[in-house]
């Protein structure tokens, strides 16, 4: 069947990863680190190549943020970082202080957003309502919203700290789905889930029985993401509509879509 955009009301986003490059983000906070690497590691910055040192780094962090959240499902997101710091850290023989990991706890309002993140979401406004389903916590996505993402207005914003546990968790679908009956009488066959991550949102999204959904195939740098998993890895476990490279490709189809309704 066709993707139809018109036959839907709400469009719930993964924000960090979809509207926020979310990698680049992390992946400049950590370099430094790597910096105070002894020459003879093999992670040393100079003997690697940048994509080289960026695949390290980013599925490393991967890797400690599902063992942590799984492990303490109620630590809000900075904490989180804050542990996958210090485990990071500990893991290359790293001194560092509490003072640098709560630092890096606390960068989540500086990634950048894509560049076209914020005209697409003023366009999709005109047909939706727009609500965040987010692994963060209130305090972080404020300070993204007010900063990266400042001209972007959602209708509701669900965080992992509402919810008591994190994506790919069922429960915070469910709660998605309940607050969009509640709040907005929308149902959940009228829900379409718009994300870049297969790990966290197209794979909970086919379990809990939503519409097949939106993958925003981003590529920051002009590489695969690296964090969120590849579409070969779930392969059966992911039911796409359709496939954009970029929000502002969505945003495109949706308004030619209502155009020619």
């Amino acid at each position: 069947m066709a993707f139809d955009p018109t036959s839907y009301k709400l469009l719930s986003f993964d924000i960090y990863g979809t509207l926020i490059d979310w990698e680049t983000g992390i992946y400049t906070s950590l370099l430094p680190l790597l910096s105070r690497l002894p020459p003879s590691s093999p992670h040393y910055p100079s003997t690697n190549t940048a994509p080289q040192i960026r695949h390290f780094l980013l599925t490393e962090y991967a890797k400690l943020e599902q063992s942590i959240q799984k492990a303490e499902p109620t630590l809000t997101y900075p904490n989180i970082l804050t542990k996958i710091y210090i485990q990071l850290a500990a893991s290359l023989s790293i001194p560092i202080t509490e003072e640098e990991a709560h630092s890096f706890g606390m960068t989540i309002g500086t990634w950048p957003p894509f560049p076209d993140t914020v005209a697409a979401m003023q366009s999709l406004a005109k047909h939706y309502k727009l609500v965040v389903l987010s692994n963060v916590d209130k305090a972080s996505f404020s300070r993204t919203l007010s900063g990266p993402l400042s001209g972007v207005k959602f209708d509701a914003i669900y965080t992992a700290e509402d919810i008591g546990s994190y994506k790919p968790d069922l429960q915070n679908f469910a709660y998605l789905a309940d607050h969009a009956e509640k709040e907005f009488w929308v149902s959940k066959g009228e829900i379409l889930k718009v994300a870049q991550s297969l790990y966290h949102d197209h794979v909970p999204a086919k379990r809990f029985g939503l519409r097949p959904s939106v993958w925003i195939r981003r590529m920051p740098g002009g590489e695969e993401a690296l964090m969120g998993s590849r579409l070969e890895d779930v392969e059966g476990q992911v039911d796409l509509a359709a496939t954009f490279g970029s929000l502002g490709e969505f945003a495109k189809a949706v308004e030619k879509a209502f155009g020619e309704a």
